[in-house]
């Protein structure tokens, strides 16, 4: 279906993307934004922040909603350079580009790509940072999508591999024995291992947003699998993305992060730390997929089933 400007969430001026299976909606207002992405006439599956829609200009940090593009390691006032003002919007058939105008204080430009498959359910996105400045910068690519509270968010485990001194023949096993660790785990101060929204499984890391819980919680880890999910009622959100062998990653080598409060719960995926010289510019791709009528467990073997056949996804040991 052609691109349609549409008015949404307050916005006037939105751009919907859609086929006969998922629809998903911009706006060129503030921005770089994704308000939307859902089954077309369904529900939204990122989260709508309610008062703040449909602001506009001013100079404070707004969270909106949605998916965003900042430029990691967080840090307080640099991260955080409002993006209220309206974007450059080019359409070119399916594809549509958002491009932010420079970044005061830092020198960067943001700019987001999107195409929506004619068929599937499925959206491909490029985010892009530019160094418009007059010195290097260092930092990684950040693609934050905050997701409709009531969910959960699915990490995959790293393949099972047996201790090469214990070995069972019984052992289900992905992997050769090793001596050495195959992931690293990143955990945030503010972050506590006896908080019940984690749920530990042996093929996948679960966590439950609860709006019921107001206390931050963050994790993050080195995914060499490429994708997370998050499931919410009989509907499930997945995304893709990639990993360098031997790339340094921010937060202590993590390209993947979630993040939850009582209001919403964030999937993350992150690029390497890159450094930019004036006129550079470091893309990070994403692939989106959206699944109905998914059969929901968060025990290991039913989540295994649910997720083996999906696209993209390695759900095993």
């Amino acid at each position: 279906m052609p691109i349609e400007i549409v008015n949404y969430a307050g916005w006037d001026r939105c751009l919907r993307l859609s086929n006969d299976l998922v629809e998903a909606v911009v706006t060129t207002e503030v921005g770089p934004r994704i308000l939307r992405f859902g089954a077309a006439g369904g529900p939204n599956m990122l989260h709508e922040a309610g008062a703040q829609q449909g602001l506009r200009g001013g100079s404070e940090w707004h969270a909106f909603g949605g998916h965003r593009l900042w430029h990691a390691p967080e840090a307080k006032p640099r991260t955080y350079v409002p993006d209220n003002a309206p974007v450059q919007f080019e359409i070119e058939g399916q594809r549509v580009r958002l491009t932010q105008p420079v970044e005061a204080g830092t020198g960067i430009q943001k700019q987001m790509e999107l195409q929506l498959d004619s068929t599937q359910a499925h959206l491909r996105l490029v985010h892009r940072l530019t160094n418009r400045g007059a010195w290097p910068v260092e930092l990684a690519p950040w693609a934050i999508t905050i997701m409709a509270p009531g969910g959960v968010a699915v990490v995959p485990q790293e393949p099972f591999a047996p201790h090469p001194d214990f070995q069972t023949s019984s052992e289900a096993t992905a992997g050769e024995p090793s001596y050495l660790p195959a992931r690293s785990l990143a955990l945030w101060s503010y972050t506590r291992l006896s908080d019940p929204r984690w749920m530990f499984r042996d093929r996948f890391i679960l966590l439950r947003q609860d709006p019921g819980m107001a206390a931050p919680l963050k994790f993050g880890v080195s995914n060499r699998q490429g994708w997370c999910a998050y499931a919410r009622g009989s509907e499930l959100f997945l995304k893709r993305f990639g990993w360098q062998e031997g790339a340094v990653y921010p937060d202590r080598g993590c390209n993947n992060e979630v993040f939850t409060n009582g209001e919403m719960l964030e999937v993350e995926s992150l690029g390497p730390m890159t450094t930019l010289a004036p006129g550079e510019f470091v893309e990070h791709a994403e692939d989106w997929f959206h699944v109905r009528d998914i059969s929901w467990s968060t025990e290991d073997e039913a989540l295994h089933t649910v997720f083996q056949d999906m696209p993209g996804t390695v759900a095993g040991r």
